[in-house]
Parts: C-alpha cells; sequence; structure tokens
C-alpha cells in the first residue's frame, strides 16, 4: 500500500513522541526537598506533584508562582515596587532570584537576589528603588525596626518579609496631630526629627530662602485662618492661594504689575517674582536687577538719554521711603526730574497736555523738535518769510539767565514791523473785524510786503479812488514809482502825492491838453455830477465821450449842417505822437471859416485891414456853399429891381483868373453899379454932354 503525503505522517508522529516525553518527565520524581516556606504548603506536599509550582499542561513555573504572590503580580502589573522596577522579562523569571528544591533551611531572599536586583549589600539596600527616599533617624534603624521578619528564617505563616508596610508616618509613628492637619506629615516634617519642621515640598509654592528662611510657619499660616497649617489641604496647591499678594500689599501700579506679568508670561499674582528673587533678603535686597524691557512697563522706557543712566541717579539712595524713590514717573513728565526753562509759559494752551514732548524730542531737549506744524497751532502760523527765520529773531531772551520768550510774543504784523502807511489806514480798519494775523495781513502776503495779491487790495474802499478801465490796466509803479532805496519804514514803493502832490481830480495826475480852457469862467464846473475831466471823458479812454460832446457848450462853434456830419479829425488832425501837453488830436485851425476852407472869391470879400472874411453873410450854415442866405436887396449896394430879377447871376458876375493863383473865380466885387457901366448911353446923349449941338 502506498502512504500519502509521508510529511504529515512524519510531524504527527514527532508530536506525539514528544508529549509522551513531556508527560514522562512531568511525573519524574523531584531534585530535592522543598524550602520550609513551601513545605508547609499541604498543596505541595509530596515528591510527585510538581505540577503545582511547575505548571501543567498550558501554564509555566511564573503563572503559578504569580497565582500564590499576588502583591508580586500587582507590582509587575503597575511597575511599581521593586519587582515593577526591572523589566518585564526578567520580573518574570522567578527562579532565577529565587531557587528552589535545597531543603528547608534554604532561604528562597538571599544575597544572591539583592546582587541579582544590582543590591550587593541587602543591609545598605537604598529605597529609592521602592519610592521611599530614606534619610536622617531612618537611616539610623536597623531593618528590622520596620520590617520585623526581614531576618525571620523561616518568613512565619501568613507574614511578609518585607511586603505590607505603608510609607504615610502614621503606619509607624503616632499621629500628635490627632488628625487634625489635612497634609501629610512629610509636608511639614523631615526624617531627621518630628521636633524640627520642615518645609520638603514647600519650594512648589514658595522656596523658603531669602526673606522667607528664617520665618515661623505661624506667621504666614495662622491658626484659625483660611491659611492656617492645619487648613491646608488639596487647595494649596491652586495658584490663587499661594501668590505673592496674597501676603504682601503691592507700592507697584497696577500697569507696571500687569506689564511685567505679560513679559515673563506668568500671572499677576505671582510676578513680584520676576524682580524679587525668593532668595533675596528683603524687597530692596542689593541684588535686586530690573532690566530695561521691564523698566518700559512701568511707563518709563530706558532709552536714551536715560539708557546709560544709574538707578541712583533717579531714585537716589535707599535711605528715603519707597514711595519718595518710586514716584512712578511718566516718561512724558520731564519736570519731575528737569527745572523748566521756560518759566511755566507752557502751562496753559495747545500745548499744555504733551509736557515737554509736545516741542522737544524725547531723546534730547536740542534741537528742539517744534516745527512749522506745531507753530500752526499759536497765533502766528510761519508762513512765507516767517517760516525762513531763526527762532530768535521773534523769541528774545531779556538777559542771560532769563527764560526765553514764547508766551506773549507778539503776534501781528504791526506789532514787529512798522507802519510803512504812516497810519492812513488805521480809522478805515477800525471799522472792520480785526485780521488774526493783524491790519497787514489783509492785504499783504507773508512773503514780501511787495507782494500783494491784486483781489487782496481794494484800492477803492482804502483809498476812496477806485481803480477801472484804463487805470487797471496800469501798473501800480505807474502812479506809485518803485525806489531802489527803501526808506525808514523799508518802503520801495512810493506814495501818490510823491508824484503827484495831493490827489484831488484828474488833472492831479494828468496834463490838461486843453491848457484851462474848459475851466474857464462861465463853463459849467459840474455835469451829471462828475467834474473835472470826467464831465467829458470816462476811464477807459480820454477818446471815449460816454454823455457826448456838446461842441457849442464847449467851444462856442455850434456843429450845424455839414459841420454835423463831419468827423472830429476833419478839424483835429489825430497826430501820431502825444504832444509836450500830451494831445493826440491837433487843435483845430481856427472858428473862422477860412480857417479851414480856401477863399474861391479871390480875396473879394477881404478888405484891406480885415484878415478874414465872414462867410455866413452869404452862405447858410447848411450842408452845402451853395445854400445862400444872399439878399441883393438887403446885402449889397446894387438892389436888382424889377428888371434885374429875372436875370442870371453869371449874367452880371462873369467868370475871371487870379492872376495871383491862376485860379478861376467869379467876379462880384468891385463891379460897377451904373446902367451906363452895363448898358452904354444914346449917342445924342452924348454929344449933348460934350456940347455939341446938331
Amino acid at each position: 500500500m502506498k502512504i500519502k503525503h509521508p510529511g504529515r505522517w512524519i510531524a504527527t508522529l514527532s508530536l506525539v513522541v514528544v508529549l509522551v516525553a513531556g508527560i514522562v518527565d512531568l511525573r519524574r520524581a523531584a531534585p530535592g526537598p522543598l524550602s520550609a516556606a513551601h513545605e508547609r504548603d499541604p498543596t505541595l506536599a509530596g515528591m510527585q506533584d510538581c505540577n503545582a509550582c511547575h505548571g501543567g499542561l498550558f501554564t509555566s513555573l511564573t503563572d503559578s508562582c504569580l497565582e500564590c504572590h499576588d502583591p508580586i503580580a500587582e507590582q509587575i502589573a503597575t511597575a511599581g515596587g521593586l519587582h515593577g522596577s526591572i523589566e518585564p522579562a526578567e520580573a518574570n523569571r522567578c527562579a532565577v532570584c529565587h531557587s528552589e528544591h535545597h531543603g528547608s533551611n534554604f532561604a528562597l531572599v538571599n544575597a544572591q537576589s539583592f546582587a541579582r536586583m544590582g543590591v550587593p549589600d541587602p543591609e545598605q539596600f537604598d529605597h529609592v528603588l521602592v519610592g521611599f527616599a530614606m534619610s536622617g533617624a531612618h537611616l539610623d534603624q536597623d531593618c528590622t525596626a520596620c520590617h520585623e521578619n526581614a531576618r525571620a528564617q523561616p518568613l512565619p505563616p501568613g507574614g511578609f518579609r518585607y511586603l505590607g508596610l505603608d510609607q504615610d508616618c502614621a503606619t509607624c509613628h503616632e499621629d500628635p496631630h490627632e488628625g487634625r492637619m489635612q497634609l501629610s506629615c512629610t509636608s511639614c516634617h523631615g526624617q531627621e526629627s518630628f521636633e524640627l519642621p520642615e518645609s520638603t515640598g514647600h519650594e512648589r509654592f514658595l522656596p523658603l530662602t531669602g526673606g522667607h528662611a528664617d520665618v515661623d510657619c505661624r506667621t504666614c499660616h495662622e491658626q484659625d485662618s483660611p491659611r492656617s497649617m492645619e487648613a491646608l489641604g488639596e487647595g494649596i496647591d491652586r495658584p490663587r492661594d499661594r501668590n505673592c499678594i496674597a501676603c504682601h500689599e503691592s507700592p507697584h501700579d497696577p500697569d507696571f504689575v500687569t506689564g511685567n506679568a505679560a513679559l515673563a508670561d506668568v500671572g499677576p499674582g505671582v510676578s513680584c517674582g520676576v524682580c524679587h528673587q525668593s532668595d533675596h533678603e528683603s524687597f530692596v535686597d542689593d541684588a535686586l536687577e530690573l532690566t530695561a524691557a521691564q523698566h518700559a512697563r512701568s511707563g518709563f522706557p530706558l532709552d536714551q538719554p536715560h539708557g546709560g543712566l544709574d538707578c541712583e541717579d533717579c531714585h537716589g539712595d535707599g535711605a528715603r521711603a519707597f514711595a519718595a524713590r518710586f514716584p512712578g514717573r511718566a516718561a512724558t513728565t520731564c519736570d519731575n526730574c528737569h527745572a523748566d526753562p521756560h518759566d511755566g509759559q507752557f502751562e496753559r494752551g495747545p500745548f499744555a497736555d504733551g509736557g515737554c514732548l509736545a516741542c522737544h524730542d524725547h531723546r534730547w531737549f536740542e534741537p528742539h523738535a517744534f516745527g512749522i506744524e506745531e507753530h500752526a497751532q499759536a497765533f502766528l502760523p510761519l508762513e512765507g518769510t516767517h517760516a525762513e527765520l531763526q527762532c530768535e529773531a521773534c523769541h528774545e531772551q531779556p538777559t542771560r539767565n532769563a527764560a526765553r520768550v514764547f508766551r506773549g510774543t507778539p503776534s501781528s504784523c504791526e506789532e514787529c514791523h512798522q507802519d510803512a502807511h504812516d497810519g492812513r489806514f488805521d480809522a478805515l480798519a477800525a471799522e472792520m473785524p480785526r485780521a488774526r494775523q493783524g491790519l497787514c495781513s489783509r492785504c499783504h502776503e507773508a512773503t514780501t510786503f511787495d507782494d500783494v495779491p491784486e483781489e487782496a487790495f481794494d484800492h477803492e474802499q482804502w483809498t476812496g479812488f477806485p481803480v477801472l478801465d484804463a487805470h487797471a490796466q496800469a501798473s501800480c509803479e505807474a502812479c506809485h514809482p518803485h525806489s531802489d532805496e527803501p526808506d525808514v519804514t523799508g518802503r520801495t514803493f512810493g506814495r501818490v502825492e510823491d508824484s503827484f502832490g495831493d490827489v484831488s481830480d484828474c488833472a492831479s495826475c494828468h496834463r490838461d491838453p486843453h491848457a484851462g480852457r474848459f475851466d474857464e469862467p462861465g463853463l459849467p464846473r459840474v455835469v451829471a455830477s462828475a467834474v473835472s475831466c470826467e464831465r467829458c471823458h470816462e476811464q477807459s479812454s480820454f477818446r471815449s465821450f460816454p454823455e457826448g460832446f456838446d461842441h457849442r457848450l464847449w467851444t462856442g462853434f455850434p456843429l450845424n449842417g455839414a459841420h454835423a456830419s463831419t468827423s472830429c479829425g476833419d478839424c483835429h488832425r489825430p497826430l501820431r505822437r502825444p504832444d509836450h501837453e500830451g494831445r493826440t488830436w491837433d487843435r483845430a485851425a481856427g472858428s473862422a471859416c477860412s480857417d479851414c476852407h480856401s477863399d474861391p472869391h479871390a480875396r473879394q470879400f477881404t478888405p484891406s485891414g480885415e484878415s478874414v472874411a465872414s462867410c455866413v453873410d452869404c452862405h447858410r450854415d447848411g450842408n452845402s456853399f451853395g445854400e445862400l442866405r444872399f439878399s441883393h436887396e438887403r446885402d449889397s449896394r446894387f438892389p436888382l429891381g424889377e428888371a434885374h430879377q429875372g436875370l442870371e447871376c453869371s449874367a452880371c458876375h462873369e467868370a475871371e483868373v487870379d492872376p495871383l493863383t491862376g485860379a478861376d473865380f467869379v467876379r462880384y466885387r468891385p463891379l460897377p453899379t451904373e446902367c451906363v457901366d452895363c448898358h452904354g448911353v444914346h449917342e445924342s446923349v452924348l454929344l449933348r454932354r460934350a456940347g455939341i449941338r446938331r
């Protein structure tokens, strides 16, 4: 027969052989007698019951040991006690330290057991290994003083050699406080002696060094108080129960306390310890140090110029009281340490709230930080030329040791500058609202006095003379001549009267081109409320006549007929340049016709001794010389009568040639007036006149 899967059969047979061998080994006889402690246990009696300690089919030797020794099992499970302090793998090898089958006189806990734990001498066992730092009087005690079975051989039934004790003092010592204390004994007592209280662990709350080292407990923990030693318990761990201000009143400003607490990342209640260390003897200990950052939390940063000073330079010696040495100065209250060089001039006004730092940099007093923007809050903003001046130019120092004058310094123009107008505008200005910088600022800019914006000066308002039309187009210097040399008031702008005298009318400044002809007696002094030149002219131009020109009134020569339609220039020739009187139109040639018109009559009507003839005697004042007003009966020596009225004028007045000029003219005079001069006479009349008779 062929066997399938031979490998499986071989493995199965091998397992059976091992199991049988194990069972046979378990039933084998013990190698030696048990120790006295195990031998007393009836469950372990007999040489054949090995599996009670060595385990059965599914248990081990360690399982059997820990099943009986529960405290050891708990130590290993919780990593506590001596067995819990070693590696779990080592802790589970019980037989390595506690061997068996050596007889009833063999000690299961022996020197080898301690040696395996790293303790060469059991008598020098360091109890720190089991969580108990033993010192003081305990070191003088024998092990049996606490562990009565430490050397017992064999161990009494149900007893423990080292286990079973509590580290609470009351386990071994009687409580003299009869349970009144909520804290453990070690909170106040050390292991040296109960008579000498110790503050072991007190450093968790407050190290008892320096000023706290010699303080009696009752000084801080008064009996029957919320913080008495009897009342101290779990609540002591709360920070509010152990901060500095709980016992000490802080002399510091609250902002300083909270600021330094935030800087150190601690609560305000314990921030005292940031500067005042617990090992200081007092709050004013010489070892106390304050950093610049901490000092800044007082509101006074120690930057320049205070950074290099010693504390005593500002806070004096330690003999004075704290409040006197540390008054809580602010960085802005310079006058706490420095004398006021201004004698209180700035104790009121717009800069009072800022103190010295309103005008000075906090690092130095000079140069000051008072600029144009700050000065604008004063009565006189620094504009124009004022902005270029040194402070000393306006703010004087009366004497060497006196304060320089700032408050009360003149702020109006007239208080510093001499009036270049000799008070001429004072009366008028008194009727107006006062300007902030004074009278001058109404018209002048702060750059120079010559800078007068056109819109700022109302010439009519201030002088009574409106600058209109042609005057408005003229420069100021046309009436106010400029001078290269300033006068005593600094004025280079000339006065009108310097050039024209007392100005009352046009003729005060302008030469009369009419040579006073229109001011002669009989001519009107006022026309439509106007006087002087304005009776005819306006200010836009002397050539314009807003009301027209009455030629007859002003010249005695009426413009009638053809003269009425004649332009002015026909009689008054325009001049290319003004004459010495300023005229731009020439004077008329005269008022006689012959002054303007040539004589077409070849001097017939200019008798000897007469300069001109009167044309109007014959000609009408009309539109043409052909319009006659001549009457032969009235105006001549030869009445026409009926016989001559029908004749043409040329029948008697014939054309001739002027021998002087060669011009043609009509003969009007002299002409004969006798009949025979034109008609002749009869022959008989001539013979009779001659005395001849026929």
